[in-house]
């Protein structure tokens, strides 16, 4: 296991809908916001189709309005959407093009993306949107310069966001209008707590302190265009 390196002043994070970010990833953007890097968003959807009994061309608009100020929480000023179908992503040419096309016109030093792997947990399988923009975005960035991880269910890095959950707390509760319909039961920022601090567990490795896990995929080139060595795999 390593520390998430700190040789690096700009990032993209790369997802398939509008609060794919907050679930734990969020944390760990507000430290590094505030310790002065900048990150950007990039979206392959609008999210239209996440709303149940609401119309996509009206969820579409609203989650994108909750995702920017979901953004600004962690100091996140730049939100992109590509508009793809939302639950209808596929890992084709088209899409890997726009990613490729998005992340050379910002040029960040390294690049993140969602968890895409098959599940989160035993018997509890990931979407589809998640697989396959994952997928998309690893072939469309594979050869390229960029360091590139996975936020991962089993990962070989670590970042330190102790300190950093609140933020992330009130990033997820921005998305109000879509935790208020997935579960009108509870309260939104229940669920955000909920879900932000099970995202962040503790780590023993980080001395009991709250942790958002990395998986590297690509090496990729720092700025003095040596290829950085790969990681070994706990």
């Amino acid at each position: 296991m390593q520390i998430f390196p700190t040789d690096w002043r700009t990032a993209m994070v790369l997802v398939a809908h509008p609060d794919d970010v907050e679930y734990g990833m969020a944390a760990a953007v507000d430290r590094w916001t505030g310790e002065g890097r900048t990150v950007s968003y990039l979206l392959a959807t609008s999210g239209e189709a996440g709303i149940e009994g609401m119309a996509p061309k009206v969820a579409g608009p609203l989650r994108e309005q909750e995702q920017r100020r979901s953004a600004d929480r962690v100091g996140v000023a730049d939100v992109a959407f590509l508009g793809f179908p939302d639950s209808r992503l596929r890992t084709t040419d088209q899409l890997r093009t726009a990613i490729a096309a998005a992340v050379a016109d910002r040029r960040p030093e390294l690049v993140l993306v969602g968890y895409f792997g098959a599940e989160w947990a035993p018997d509890v399988p990931n979407q589809s949107d998640h697989m396959e923009f994952g997928r998309a975005a690893v072939q469309a960035l594979d050869s390229t310069e960029y360091r590139l991880f996975e936020q991962a269910v089993q990962p070989d890095h670590l970042v330190d966001v102790e300190g950093h959950t609140d933020a992330a707390i009130r990033s997820l509760a921005e998305h109000h209008e879509y935790l208020s319909v997935l579960d009108p039961q509870t309260p939104v920022w229940q669920q955000a707590e909920k879900q932000v601090l099970m995202s962040c567990p503790e780590r023993a490795e980080l001395d009991g302190h709250r942790g958002v896990g990395f998986r590297l995929l690509t090496p990729g080139r720092p700025a003095g265009g040596e290829v950085l060595g790969q990681v070994g795999r706990d």
